[in-house]
């Protein structure tokens, strides 16, 4: 089945270049200058995944990922950029991302992230370990699963994702042990929960997976694939 590409950026010329590229790897492709016009295809078509740049006039790359997950919560997306406050990309994490990819950095790593997305494969990441979060981020993305990352609790809320699984540490600062596994659970009621954790002492509850730290992350990802088949992720 021939896949389809949305491409967001208000730079036409980089727009058309990655979109010949796409198109001559035998993939469907559109095009918008803008988040108006990227929403407005979204009403309209079913993408494989949406590419935007970060910085555009009206919707930032940030402001578009917030308002297209309203229209299709299960799209990957890729955000390219050659400049991005950390703020900024840490909110598009929050909101689901596939990967943040610089526009120096080449097609052949945005190819391959294209080739292997998977659309409706979203993981909740609650950990405040951002290194932990990074690694963890790049795992999966290369396995074409959305990563909708977030350090502390309140950060989940206003989440308009529908993950297939969460991977929560069971003790988040600023909260009690287990505050963050609960607040998933209710957000999320059903979502397969996996509980990573550094604390020696913490019991498991029966029929709770636990992945201690410093875990396996082949194992983990492994466990995500199973996951993610039950679920019926694309």
């Amino acid at each position: 089945m021939t896949r389809k590409y949305l491409v967001v950026d208000d730079n036409l010329e980089f727009a058309e270049n990655v979109a010949e590229i796409l198109t001559d790897a035998g993939a469907e492709v559109c095009l918008a200058a803008g988040g108006g016009a990227a929403l407005e295809h979204l009403k309209q078509t079913r993408f494989d995944v949406v590419v935007t740049d970060m910085k555009m006039p009206g919707l930032s790359g940030a402001e578009l990922l917030r308002q297209l997950r309203e229209v299709d919560p299960g799209v990957p997306v890729v955000l390219l950029s050659a400049w991005a406050q950390d703020a900024q990309v840490d909110e598009a994490r929050r909101l689901g991302l596939l990967a943040f990819l610089s526009k120096a950095s080449g097609t052949a790593r945005l190819l391959d992230l294209l080739e292997h997305a998977r659309r409706d494969a979203t993981v909740v990441l609650v950990d405040d370990d951002r290194a932990l979060t990074d690694n963890l981020s790049e795992a999966l993305a290369t396995r074409g699963f959305t990563v909708c990352s977030a350090a502390t609790v309140a950060e989940l809320d206003g989440l308009l994702v529908k993950p297939f699984a969460a991977l929560v540490d069971i003790r988040v600062p600023g909260t009690a042990e287990g505050a963050a596994l609960r607040r998933v659970q209710e957000l999320f009621p059903g979502t397969p929960m996996l509980v990573v954790t550094a604390v020696r002492e913490f019991v498991e509850e029966p029929g709770q997976e636990v992945f201690r730290k410093p875990f396996d992350t082949a194992a983990l990802v492994a466990r995500l694939e199973v996951l993610a088949q039950k679920a019926g992720a694309a």
